[in-house]
């Protein structure tokens, strides 16, 4: 099965920044190891909510605004997406993200083939 894994950053880019070097390299390694484990298809990072525009169309009419389209701290900062036999494998990967440990969270949905 496909799993869709998004990375919300929450405060944990925060605490990451504030590592001493060797463990900011030890983060990065990490999701490289991640980014190199099979079945997984990495995705690139995402920029920074603050730089994201949203787009609505209401009426036929395009309307933008500055800002991701939900107003919460833990935006999504990435995602991947991996197949594994099933739900318990998929929290295995969640479980070495960074972020997760650092503050922020995974969040797991099964893949929706609609064709």
């Amino acid at each position: 099965m496909k799993y869709i894994m998004l990375i919300y950053q929450g405060p944990a880019i925060e605490r990451q920044n504030a590592l001493p070097e060797e463990d900011r390299k030890q983060v990065y390694a990490d999701y490289q190891g991640i980014n190199e484990t099979p079945g997984v298809t990495p995705m690139p990072p995402m920029g920074l909510p603050e730089n994201a525009t949203t787009v609505r169309v209401e009426g036929g009419k395009t309307l933008t605004t500055d800002g991701p389209f939900v107003g919460m701290k833990e935006s999504v900062g990435g995602l991947f997406i991996l197949e594994a036999d099933n739900l318990d494998a998929a929290i295995e990967v969640a479980a070495r993200v960074p972020a997760a440990r650092y503050g922020g969270a995974v969040e797991i949905r099964p893949s929706q083939v609609y064709w």
